[in-house]
């Protein structure tokens, strides 16, 4: 493994510890912030006035400007799967601290993901060498890339717009749509500023550019979409089954987004390929298990999966017990 993605991998690991306890953090002030205002999950913003919301986000901003300079280091297909660790890390403490409980099978689950992840890491390409922003603005601009941004930004539109006024609340994978589809769109930009700043502090100023400052423009609309979406999806459902499922669709949505943009796997032979293929499987295999075990022992398992796969709100009880 070369020596930038050692870098990259550190700055990873950090930041999966990070993100991984935002989430409780972040849901805690949430919960709090429901009590006395209109809850995230009914469009309210009353967390903004809660401390306790705010360290979850702090946190969470720290974690993601580690995985930022991970990206500057290391290719989308090693630093995105580790992001599973961030799960392993939620889960455990919702189990502590949310006492939303952790079955024999979410610790197998929490397994998997490690040993998917570090089948990436032993198997991740080397990064791309890139000169300047330029390239990569060239890179984001093809026909190919320009193609999957705009199916992206109409997928979203269309669930902004017609599927979260009526699905929002029932649906799950309406809010973790919404952000892991931007998600991916989010990655690449951060991905090229990333590159932009390591090249500037190399002594080749990439400041002077505009196609720094339109990508530093795409990654704030992208991640004040998903942090807006996110806290929906947080505060509407159980956090250990938003937390794996806007992973695996977040983590594919990026893989392919990088495939397209940065052609990675062009500079790997097949065997390296179907590795990395297997410790994603594994990787998706995991947090499965940390989904479904969720239910186990609980008495209301079939009332909890018949509101992930998005059964008509009048046939549901109440949500209060996800929240």
């Amino acid at each position: 493994m070369s020596s930038d993605n050692i870098k990259g991998l550190i700055l990873a690991l950090s930041s999966s510890i990070f993100i991984g306890s935002s989430f409780i953090v972040k849901k805690k002030g949430l919960k709090k912030a429901g009590a006395s205002g209109v809850r995230a999950g009914f469009g309210g913003y009353s967390y903004l006035y809660e401390p306790l919301w705010w360290v979850g986000m702090i946190t969470m901003v720290v974690g993601e400007i580690a995985n930022f300079a991970a990206y500057a280091f290391a290719p989308a297909i090693l630093v995105t799967p580790l992001g599973a660790l961030s799960i392993i890390i939620s889960a455990a403490l919702a189990h502590i601290i949310l006492r939303e409980r952790l079955h024999i099978f979410g610790i197998l689950g929490c397994i998997l993901c490690v040993v998917g992840s570090t089948t990436i890491v032993l198997h991740a390409p080397a990064e791309r060498e890139i000169e300047s922003v330029i390239e990569v603005w060239n890179l984001a601009t093809e026909p190919a890339f320009l193609l999957y941004a705009a199916l992206v930004i109409t997928a979203v539109f269309i669930l902004i717009f017609h599927y979260i006024p009526q699905y929002g609340q029932t649906h799950i994978m309406v809010y973790i749509g919404v952000c892991s589809l931007v998600g991916s769109l989010s990655v690449m930009s951060v991905k090229a500023i990333g590159i932009a700043l390591k090249l500037t502090l190399s002594g080749m100023n990439q400041l002077i550019y505009p196609q720094t400052w339109a990508f530093t423009l795409i990654v704030i609309v992208c991640v004040l979409t998903q942090m807006n979406y996110l806290n929906m999806a947080l505060d509407t459902f159980n956090t250990a089954v938003v937390s794996p499922i806007y992973y695996v669709m977040f983590t594919s949505l990026t893989i392919l987004a990088s495939v397209i943009m940065f052609k990675d796997w062009d500079r790997q032979n097949p065997t390296q390929i179907v590795t990395e293929m297997c410790g994603f499987v594994t990787i998706l295999a995991g947090t499965f298990l940390l989904h479904k075990t969720k239910d186990l022992g609980d008495d209301n398992t079939e009332e909890k999966d018949q509101i992930i796969i998005g059964i008509p709100e009048h046939h549901l009880p109440s949500l209060s017990y996800l929240l």
